[in-house]
């Protein structure tokens, strides 16, 4: 009885196991699949069908997923890597991939881990670019070592069903004594540059300078030239209403002189100028000339050259 009892409890045993594997696999059967996820299913070991966002159900026992790819772009990180330049200069390079599965079949049966497969190519490509090119040139064509690593992944992508969207050098450092020659070079251009500048500033103040001057002394001119022209033109104008004047004056005179009486006025006038003169004379010198009687009116006109008017010139004047 005991020995029966103990088959029986195995036997439902061994029935439980297989009804709770039969009911998981029911329930394995049904798949929701996310947004940017691929399922690849196989039956019975063979490819069958890529499974897309949403619910399936499958057969128990007969589907069975053995692949999941994510349809995201991904970023893969490039570990670093010695290179060496064409002038023989070690480098240290490493860099970021960004790749993404265009083609999940390909990517789950066209290689068995496309992820490192990329990484391997990234590296091997960038060494192979960085050895054609100089050490200085390595840090200004980023951009071809880049553009070179992703179209060489995108050739092989085709194969893996990948995507390789763009490869970016995150580093690229040379040795410590390159590096501080770099460092001398570069603060040596800097001086050169300033240099060349400052002489430049230099050359263009003193040709601002000479312009300067070259301008004042110019102006300078100009208005000396203005001026002389216009003390010229006022002397003329001067010299011409004097002239005027004088011819006016001589005119009045010779019209006074032609009338009766008139020569004997002028004669009074200019004696009258005489004696003026005589006086000023007298001051600056403390001498004059007289003549002997001084009452005689006459020989004062005489001493100097004159006519005395006399009674009769003046009543005819008159």
């Amino acid at each position: 009885m005991e020995i029966s009892q103990n088959i029986d409890i195995v036997v439902l045993v061994i029935w439980g196991i297989i009804f709770l594997y039969i009911l998981l696999e029911f329930f394995r059967s049904i798949r929701l699949v996310p947004t940017k996820k691929a399922y690849i299913v196989e039956y019975l070991g063979k490819y069958d069908k890529t499974l897309g966002a949403g619910f399936h159900a499958l057969v128990p026992f007969f589907h069975k997923v053995t692949f999941i790819q994510d349809l995201k772009e991904e970023t893969i990180e490039v570990p670093p890597q010695d290179c060496f330049s064409m002038d023989e200069v070690n480098v240290e390079v490493d860099g970021v991939l960004y790749l993404s599965v265009i083609d999940p079949v390909k990517a789950s049966y066209g290689i068995t881990n496309y992820k490192f497969a990329a990484v391997q190519l990234a590296q091997t490509t960038t060494r192979s670019v960085i050895g054609t090119l100089d050490l200085d040139r390595t840090f200004e064509e980023r951009d071809l070592i880049s553009a070179k690593v992703v179209q060489v992944l995108n050739d092989a992508g085709e194969t893996w069903g990948i995507n390789v969207h763009r490869y970016e050098i995150k580093n690229l450092s040379p040795p410590a004594t390159v590096r501080n020659a770099m460092e001398k070079q570069v603060t040596a251009e800097r001086n050169r540059r300033a240099i060349l500048a400052r002489s430049e500033g230099e050359k263009q103040a003193i040709i601002n300078r000479s312009e300067g001057v070259k301008a004042e002394m110019i102006n300078r001119s100009e208005g000396q030239m203005q001026k002389s022209i216009n003390e010229a033109e006022g002397k003329a104008a001067e010299i011409l209403a004097i002239s005027e004047a004088t011819a006016g004056s001589i005119a009045k005179i010779a019209a006074v002189v032609i009338n009766p009486g008139g020569e004997d006025a002028l004669s009074m006038q200019l004696g009258e100028k005489y004696l003026q003169k005589l006086q000023g004379l007298a001051r600056e010198t403390n001498q004059i000339i007289v003549p002997s009687n001084l009452v005689d009116l006459k020989q004062w006109f005489d001493a100097v050259g004159l006519k005395f008017p006399n009674r009769e010139s003046s009543s005819n004047t008159e």
